[in-house]
């Protein structure tokens, strides 16, 4: 069910609710500020080229015999009476017709004022844009075209042009706002579908608004056109009415993920799943029944994204007929065991998925050994994020099963307070120094090991530290062994790591909760497993700090809705990557529940993770009834055995288990008073 179609909806500040006074009145004023700063960027002699660009909209006209402005200003300025008021008409009719439909429908149709206020917002942006870049000067400004100013030559207090509105732009007369504005209005009075006759004042107050402004020598007709085209525009776009069913909006969030993606970064998650099938169990027609069971809950099954636009937000659109031959397959492996499936999988990753049809993939793997079965199933990361594969798993299975339920999160105000916090320290962030050869490569090299959680949570105890601290210190022992990156001094080396966190609810939609990524620097100089370990601890409380996380995610989700999806997929390939971050690290809960998919009972599961461009190395770590499941993912040329790796990162492990937890600063402080040289000082 989306947002467009679920009832609580109303309940969670979505279509139907009525947002903030405070917030809307900042917005507005955001707007005001958006316009004062267009009127203040510099383009050369701003007067000259606007002069310049109003002379150059005037002999358009003359050429396409449209040029009516002269004989309508020489008429006005000749009727002194009706140049007053038309000069007033000018200044304030626009302005009270526009807060008053504005606050009109926030009052008494809050489900139609988000579509309205979203729409006009964008008009004044392309607007200010539009007066930044070419400003234009109106007809009454432009040296030896012989307007009449009606206001200066009849002394129209408080109008605009006057000395009291003197602060005002006067170079912004392409598109016009005016009339902008009242074809806004007009199309909200029709949208709303009042009576007839406040409908009809409507469009009048567009004709008389045209005529005023044109015979006040303050626009063009080619302005009017401008306005015209941009009300169009803003409307094509930001049109959302709840009144009607639309397919729902990918969001920004998940659009990252189809922007830095490429034919040699491919983005699908995914998981490699082991069952106990001595009887040859499941068939692949037992795999294709228990989806086609499921396809009502987990609705993305039978989605696919509509066509790419460089303007309008790609959404996810129905695909009734799937074809089950592609989305389930079943594979014999010609070389049977861990390289054979694991280099399959390697294959998988580096192909990217079709945006054509359903973005996900399940492959039914026979002859890995005589009494198991493996299934690989794969999502592009537009679909889910890793926990949306895990969710999507859950239901599959029988009897089906629930992800642990995360926190509430913190309140608004420490959300806010977490959110400011976490961009300045974003903004203070080193440039990182450690660098891992990408070649670029498409090929994908995969590899697993499993090691028994409670002997990971024991040695976690030991040492004081947390789960994902001892991933990470495998992580980067285990690369330090099999290979020697280049850059930075080799004693004070890090590696760049993007850790995703969890930051929504604390229920876990199909889709996958919503993530951000926070980034930490693992110790990669040469050092003792166990000092690795501490000194990783210490850097990792960003991570339990949330503010970082807090603002990647308000930019991921919040922020990156204001951009257009052009400007948004740029965001996404500068931002994301080497440029960043070297690795991706990731460590993620699942269940320990005995459970059974298309009737064969589930032993293992391991995660599938996308490297990122540039960032060649892709690390998962997934609790599973008991074991901690780790699937490794690289690019093939990274390093020269994807299986020594996995076995240097087991020996890490190892080493951590073996080694000497660290003294209780309360105990070192007692011996060392005892010894008369009082407290130890730890940083």
């Amino acid at each position: 069910m989306t947002p467009e179609t679920d009832p609580s909806a109303l309940s969670s500040g979505l279509p139907g609710r009525r947002p903030p006074l405070a917030r809307e009145l900042a917005f507005g004023l955001s707007l005001f500020a958006l316009y004062a700063v267009a009127a203040a960027v510099p383009v050369g002699d701003r007067h000259a080229a606007a002069a310049d660009h109003g002379r150059q909209i005037h002999d358009l006209e003359r050429t396409l015999h449209i040029a009516v402005e002269r004989p309508l200003n020489d008429w006005l300025a000749a009727h002194r009476s009706v140049a007053v008021v038309a000069n007033y008409e000018y200044a304030t009719v626009y302005l009270v017709t526009t807060l008053w439909a504005l606050a009109w429908l926030y009052r008494r149709r809050p489900d139609r004022y988000r579509v309205a206020r979203n729409s006009f917002a964008l008009i004044n942006v392309i607007g200010a844009v539009c007066f930044a870049l070419w400003p234009v000067a109106p007809p009454r400004l432009v040296p030896g075209l012989g307007y009449v100013d009606t206001v200066l030559t009849h002394g129209t207090w408080g109008s605009w042009g006057s000395p009291v509105v003197d602060h005002a732009d006067r170079l912004a007369a392409m598109p016009s706002l005016h009339v902008a504005w009242a074809l806004w209005v007009s199309v909200e009075l029709a949208r709303l579908q009042v009576r007839r006759s406040l409908q009809a004042a409507g469009v009048l107050h567009v004709f008389v608004t045209l005529y005023v402004i044109m015979a006040t020598a303050n626009h063009y007709l080619l302005d009017a056109a401008g306005a015209l085209a941009v009300v169009w525009f803003a409307y094509l776009v930001t049109d959302r009415d709840p009144g009607r069913p639309r397919p729902p909006i990918v969001p920004p969030e998940d659009a990252f993920f189809l922007a830095v993606e490429s034919d040699r970064t491919p983005q699908h998650v995914g998981g490699l799943i082991f069952l106990d099938a001595p009887d040859g169990s499941p068939s692949r027609e037992d795999m294709i029944a228990t989806l086609r069971g499921k396809l009502d809950e987990l609705p993305r099954l039978g989605q696919r994204l509509s066509p790419a636009s460089r303007l309008r937000r790609r959404r996810w659109v129905g695909h009734p007929v799937i074809d089950w031959d592609w989305h389930v397959h079943e594979a014999v492996l010609a070389e049977g065991g861990d390289a054979g499936l694991n280099a399959l999988v390697g294959v998988l990753q580096s192909e990217p998925l079709p945006r054509d049809r359903p973005m996900w993939r399940m492959i039914l793997v026979r002859g890995y050994a005589p009494d198991r079965s493996a299934v690989i199933f794969l999502m592009h990361h537009v679909v889910a994020d890793g926990m949306g594969v895990i969710t999507h798993v859950l239901r599959l299975l029988t009897p089906p099963d629930a992800l642990p339920a995360a926190g509430a999160g913190p309140s608004a105000t420490r959300r806010a307070l977490g959110t400011v916090t976490g961009i300045a320290q974003l903004a203070a962030e080193s440039r990182q120094r450690t660098r891992l050869p990408s070649t670029g490569t498409a090929e994908r090299a995969f590899g697993t090991f499993r090691l028994p959680m409670p002997v990971i949570r024991d040695l976690a105890r030991k040492h004081r530290v947390r789960v994902t601290d001892v991933v990470l210190c495998a992580l980067a022992g285990g690369l330090r062994r099999v290979m020697q990156p280049a850059g930075g001094p080799e004693g004070g080396r890090v590696l760049r790591v993007a850790v995703p966190l969890m930051t929504g609810g604390p229920v876990v939609p199909p889709e996958g909760n919503h993530t951000s990524a926070v980034m930490v620097d693992l110790p990669y100089g040469p050092m003792p497993e166990v000092e690795r370990l501490r000194a990783l601890a210490a850097a990792t409380r960003r991570l339990r700090s949330g503010t970082r996380a807090l603002a990647s995610a308000f930019v991921m989700q919040r922020a990156s809705r204001a951009l257009p999806p052009v400007l948004h997929d740029a965001f996404a390939r500068a931002v994301y990557g080497g440029r960043t971050f070297q690795a991706i690290a990731t460590n993620l809960p699942g269940s320990n529940t005995p459970t059974r998919l298309a009737g064969a009972p589930l032993i293992a599961a391991h995660p599938i993770v996308p490297t990122g461009p540039g960032a060649p190395l892709a690390v998962g770590a997934l609790g599973w009834t008991g074991m901690l499941n780790m699937g490794v993912s690289t690019e093939a040329t990274l390093v020269a055995d994807i299986d020594a790796l996995c076995g240097a990162m087991r020996d890490v492990i190892e080493e951590l288990g073996a080694a000497e937890a660290p003294e209780p600063a309360e105990a070192a402080d007692a011996r060392a008073a005892r010894r008369g040289r009082g407290p130890s000082v730890r940083g």
